[in-house]
C-alpha cells in the first residue's frame, strides 16, 4: 500500500501535471545577468564594468571605516535588541535622512512640512512612491522618465500602474545634456504630470544639468505645475560633497514646490546588502505631512510590514555622530577623488591609444558611471572578445576601473570602435 502511494504521488507531482507547467523561464536581469556572465568567465583579464558598487583599486568591496566604528558602537550597546521598528523606520535615521537631503536650515525641515519614511533602498523608495502616487495622486497617471534612465524607473511606475513617457536628456552628437529637448518635452507635458529627475551624478550617462540649466528646469516645471520625483543615489558620492550634491532638490524644495524624494544609501555608505534607503514627501503645511506619512504606513505595511534595523542603527549613527559624520565627508571624499582619477586616465590612455574622435566627455561626466557612446554591436565585442562586461547600453562602471586595468580598456575599446 505505502509503495502504491509513494507511485501514486510522484505521478502526481510528475512535471506535465503541474499547475506552473504554463511558466516560461524570465530572461536575466539587464544588470544582474552581467554579474553572472562575469562570474562564470574564466580569463585573466575579465573586467566587471557593469553593477554599480564601488571598489578599491584591487578590486575589493570596501567597506567604510565609519561604518566599522558605528557597526562597533551598536554591538557594544547593551541595550540593542532586534525588535521591529516601526512601520515607518527608525525615528532618528528618518529625521537625519531628511536634513541631509533637504538641509537642516530648509524652510521646509524647520517648519515639519516635510513627511519620511525608511524604505528598502532608493529602489523601496521608489516602488512605495509610486503606489502612493498611484492610490492618491489627483494630478494624473502618467510619470515622465528620461530618456535614457535606470533600467528600474520604468518597471517600478509602470507595476504600480502608472503611464510612462519620456522627455529628451542625452544628445548623442555632444555625448551631453540635450537641454533644449528636454525643455521642450516638459513643456509639452500635460499639466500636473510627475517626472522623474536624478539628483547628481545621472544614471546611466554621468551627464547632470548645470546650476542654470537647473534653474531652466524648476522654471518650467513650476510653469506647467509638474510634480518632481527626486532620485537621489549618490549625494556626497559624485562630487565628494554633500551640499553640492544636493544643490538641485534644495534648489526646488526651497521654493515651496511639492516634491518627492527617493533616497539611497547603498553608494555614498556602501550600505548595498542592508537596503537602507528614504521617501520623503514635502508639502504646504505640517498637517499634510502628518496625514501623508499615515498614509505611507498604510502602503508599506501589506508590502512589507516594516523596515530593516541594522542598517538604519548604522546610517544613524555616522549623520548622527559629529565626529563620525566629518569622518564620513573624508571618506566620501576619497571615493569620489579616485573616481575622478579613473576618469582621467582612461581619457590619458585613450589619447595614448589614438581612438580616433574626442574622449574629454569622460572627464565632464561626474559619479559613478560614464556612458561611452558605444554601439550595441561594439559591446558585444568588447564582452566576446575582450571579457569586459557592461551594460549593452555601453555604460561603464567607473568605480569599478583601476588604473592597473585602464590600457587594456583603452586597449579594448581602440579595437572596437575601429572594427565592430
Amino acid at each position: 500500500m505505502a509503495h502504491r502511494l509513494e507511485v501514486l504521488v510522484r505521478q502526481l507531482t510528475a512535471a506535465g501535471d503541474s499547475v506552473w507547467e504554463h511558466i516560461e523561464q524570465a530572461p536575466p536581469d539587464a544588470i544582474i545577468g552581467i554579474t553572472e556572465a562575469f562570474k562564470a568567465c574564466t580569463d585573466p583579464r575579465r573586467l566587471n564594468l557593469g553593477v554599480g558598487a564601488y571598489r578599491t583599486e584591487e578590486g575589493a568591496p570596501l567597506v567604510l571605516t565609519v561604518v566599522k566604528k558605528a557597526e562597533q558602537a551598536i554591538l557594544a550597546d547593551p541595550a540593542a535588541n532586534h525588535e521591529y521598528l516601526p512601520i515607518d523606520g527608525h525615528p532618528a535615521f528618518r529625521a537625519l535622512s531628511r536634513a541631509l537631503a533637504f538641509g537642516a536650515d530648509s524652510p521646509g525641515v524647520k517648519e515639519k512640512r516635510i513627511a519620511t519614511v525608511q524604505a528598502l533602498s532608493g529602489t523601496g523608495a521608489l516602488r512605495l512612491g509610486a503606489e502612493f502616487l498611484a492610490q492618491h495622486y489627483k494630478g494624473g497617471r502618467t510619470v515622465y522618465i528620461p530618456n535614457p534612465s535606470w533600467g528600474n524607473h520604468r518597471t517600478i511606475f509602470a507595476k504600480a500602474g502608472l503611464t510612462i513617457k519620456e522627455y529628451r536628456y542625452w544628445k548623442p552628437s555632444t555625448r551631453g545634456l540635450d537641454y533644449e529637448g528636454m525643455i521642450e518635452d516638459l513643456e509639452a507635458a500635460p499639466l500636473g504630470s510627475v517626472v522623474v529627475m536624478h539628483v547628481c551624478a545621472h544614471n546611466p550617462t554621468g551627464v547632470d544639468p548645470t546650476q542654470a540649466q537647473w534653474r531652466g528646469i524648476l522654471a518650467v516645471t513650476q510653469r506647467r505645475k509638474l510634480l518632481p520625483f527626486f532620485d537621489s543615489a549618490y549625494q556626497g558620492f559624485a562630487s565628494g560633497c554633500l551640499d553640492k550634491d544636493a544643490f538641485a532638490l534644495r534648489l526646488f524644495a526651497d521654493t515651496g514646490l511639492e516634491l518627492l524624494l527617493a533616497q539611497s544609501y547603498a553608494k555614498n555608505m556602501g550600505l548595498y546588502g542592508e537596503r537602507i534607503g528614504a521617501l520623503s514627501v514635502t508639502t504646504k503645511c505640517p498637517q499634510v505631512a502628518i496625514k501623508i506619512e499615515s498614509q505611507l504606513k498604510q502602503v508599506a505595511r501589506p508590502m512589507y510590514s516594516n523596515p530593516p534595523l541594522h542598517g538604519a542603527l548604522i546610517a544613524a549613527k555616522v549623520l548622527g555622530d559629529k565626529a563620525l559624520f566629518e569622518e564620513w565627508k573624508v571618506e566620501l571624499k576619497g571615493m569620489a577623488d579616485r573616481i575622478t582619477a579613473m576618469r582621467k586616465a582612461l581619457t590619458a590612455a585613450l589619447s595614448a591609444q589614438k581612438v580616433p574622435g574626442d574622449w574629454s566627455f569622460i572627464t565632464s561626466q561626474i559619479g559613478m558611471f560614464s556612458y561611452l557612446g558605444l554601439t550595441k554591436k561594439q559591446v558585444e565585442r568588447m564582452t566576446g572578445k575582450w571579457f569586459v562586461f557592461m551594460t549593452l547600453d555601453g555604460r561603464i562602471s567607473m568605480a569599478g576601473l583601476s588604473a592597473a586595468k585602464c590600457p587594456y580598456l583603452a586597449t579594448a575599446i581602440a579595437d572596437c570602435v575601429a572594427n565592430a
